[in-house]
């Protein structure tokens, strides 16, 4: 902290020196990330010369990597008020746009910046991933081709291609992109390449094929969240509760208070019959706060333990919070059915259908019914 302090003594001192010194000084202290010193720097310049672009990027610079974006952006517009063309204040109002999420502003300015440099990679990147933001696939897809036809092996581009037909739910093809990027390089891939693809495997239920790849991402960081649920939920896919239970478990040594994983916990402890150990996981959850999930598991298990009218109540006290949770109407129809009450089990069914809401197993079970 005394160096700091010295260097920011010495640069308020030297008044001698000219706009070029100040300027080198400014830059080399932003790149030792010393940005409330770079500042300083920077605002002796512009007490010189008030539109000098170099302080105004440099101050812009310095206030975006503090995480001061909307600072930054006034620096970086006042830069651009005065050198329409300059590049390093484009690049860096566009990515604060990007950081406040912002993307369409982000865009146009990226736009405006390859009109000087349109073979620019990293911004070519940057576009394709705002693109994908809003959810423009025509042009975050040809942007990232754009990018493929120069470099043909370029990571961004490829992982990029990969969220982007994921967000589509084109989950084949975002497989063969991320897959492309294990060949290329196994050993160096990111963590997180793994984890994409093992939830390729989830979304296509391929969840044997999910299992190898989050096993490698747990290789690498035994505690990774991502990685944990996975196999968990490639097991509970698989029905092998049991081993969907052991990963559960993991997560919640970490995060006990993480109501999700309390209920799916909860479910596979259900599915299994164990109730006891079922109910406690819910009551975990429900001591956190108010839970569907896991007052519909509580039902389950009345229902399933032959208590019926404790399970009708807590389901019509659901079905009053979620009235278009078909799951819900479906639990209730069974329980007045196992009470022998056929007639309300169809006027419950009929309710749910009065909304216009069609659901193929509420009208399987309304068929069944009615014979």
């Amino acid at each position: 902290m005394s160096d700091d302090k010295d260097e920011l003594m010495e640069v308020e001192d030297q008044d001698k020196i000219g706009i070029s010194d100040y300027s080198k000084k400014g830059y080399q202290l932003l790149k030792e990330n010393k940005t409330t010193e770079a500042i300083v720097c920077f605002k002796k310049i512009l007490e010189t010369d008030g539109n000098n672009n170099y302080a105004l990027v440099g101050i812009g610079d310095a206030y975006r990597k503090q995480g001061g974006f909307r600072d930054a952006v006034d620096y970086y517009k006042r830069c651009l008020g005065h050198h329409p063309g300059n590049n390093y204040a484009l690049f860096g109002l566009a990515d604060c746009y990007k950081a406040l999420n912002k993307f369409h502003l982000a865009i146009e300015i990226w736009e405006e910046y390859l009109k000087y440099d349109d073979k620019n990679i990293t911004v070519l990147t940057r576009v394709a991933d705002a693109y994908r933001k809003v959810r423009d696939y025509k042009c975050s897809k040809e942007v990232y081709m754009r990018v493929l036809d120069m470099e043909d092996r370029n990571p961004y581009a490829i992982i990029g291609l990969g969220h982007l037909h994921y967000d589509f739910k084109e989950y084949r093809d975002a497989l063969a992109y991320w897959e492309k990027m294990l060949e290329y390089n196994e050993e160096r891939v990111d963590i997180r390449v793994l984890t994409s693809i093992g939830n390729c495997h989830r979304k296509l239920k391929t969840f044997s094929g999910g299992i190898q790849y989050f096993e490698m991402a747990l290789q690498r960081e035994p505690h990774n969240f991502y990685a944990l649920f996975g196999l968990a939920d490639c097991y509970r896919g698989l029905n092998q509760q049991h081993r969907s239970l052991e990963y559960w478990n993991r997560i919640l040594e970490q995060d006990p208070r993480n109501k999700m994983i309390l209920t799916r916990a909860g479910d596979a402890y259900g599915t299994i019959k164990d109730f006891d150990r079922a109910i406690e996981y819910y009551q975990r959850a429900l001591n956190i706060e108010f839970d569907t999930h896991a007052v519909l598991g509580l039902s389950i298990i009345a229902k399933a333990q032959g208590r019926y009218g404790e399970a009708i109540e807590s389901l019509k006290r659901l079905i009053q919070q979620d009235i278009r949770n078909h799951r819900l109407y479906l639990e209730l129809a069974e329980c007045l059915l196992k009470k022998g009450d056929k007639r309300q089990a169809v006027e419950v069914l009929e309710e749910f259908q009065r909304q216009g809401i069609r659901n193929n197993a509420v009208n399987e079970m309304m068929d069944k019914l009615k014979g």
